[in-house]
């Protein structure tokens, strides 16, 4: 368990402020911990196949056709996330995903409050307009804790602005709730794969092998996983 103010409240927020009018438009970190996900299931109540860790997520950052992937399940307004943005996410960048060895994927778990939600609606409604990852990140440099009203509807407006979005689309996209049944249907892949915090993330090797790693963990981490992954492919 990575996110303590989160934990217990996960189940219940996406599935009920998901239906709220959002933008009115009118602790220290645990011990790494690595292993298997789940198995993919062809059947069953809670099946999981590679669409659990693939879709309904961010457009892909970096090579499509690169060998690993990194899918990440976090909430903007995670402490830890945003400590993984900060200290971590840049090295991935430049060492892995702009070399076209591995590419990235975004997908939501809101924990923590409505602002969570409303931030993710801001985000899918920014890649209408190719810009997700612009908003993406825009978020977690403005991140200032959780619940304070950092991600108020007044300050997603501006994140906008600033990003060069056309506010007239954004802002409808924003009040008819458009990419609703993506946010939620996220939140229950990540449900499915017994996620209990954030951030969270995966990696799936050339073969189909998928990793999990808890937290914010160093680049040293990531970047061992990466490389055993990669050697598969020489």
């Amino acid at each position: 368990m990575i996110h303590g103010p989160s934990l217990g409240i996960g189940a219940g927020i996406a599935s009920i402020v998901i239906i709220v009018i959002f933008l009115g438009f009118q602790g220290s970190q645990p011990e790494l911990t690595i292993e298997p996900a789940p198995e993919i299931q062809e059947s069953g109540s809670s099946k999981i196949t590679m669409n659990t860790f693939l879709a309904n997520g961010s457009p892909i950052l970096g090579n499509p056709n690169a060998p690993v992937t990194l899918v990440e399940f976090g909430d903007y307004q995670c402490h830890f996330c945003n400590v993984f943005f900060h200290s971590t996410e840049d090295q991935i960048l430049e060492n892995y995903v702009k070399t076209g060895k591995v590419r990235m994927i975004f997908k939501d778990y809101n924990i923590i409050g409505p602002d969570s939600v409303t931030a993710s609606h801001g985000a899918h409604c920014a890649d209408d307009q190719e810009l997700f990852w612009e908003y993406h990140d825009i978020l977690y440099s403005n991140w200032t804790g959780e619940n304070n009203g950092w991600a108020s509807s007044e300050n997603l407006v501006k994140f906008a602005q600033e990003v060069g979005l056309d506010l007239d689309e954004w802002s409808e996209c924003m009040n008819t709730q458009k990419h609703a049944q993506i946010i939620l249907t996220s939140n229950e892949d990540a449900k499915s794969l017994e996620l209990t915090g954030t951030p969270a993330f995966f990696v799936i090797g050339p073969d189909g092998k998928t990793t999990r790693i808890f937290g914010a963990q160093p680049f040293e981490v990531f970047e061992n996983i990466f490389e055993t992954e990669l050697g598969k492919t020489k």
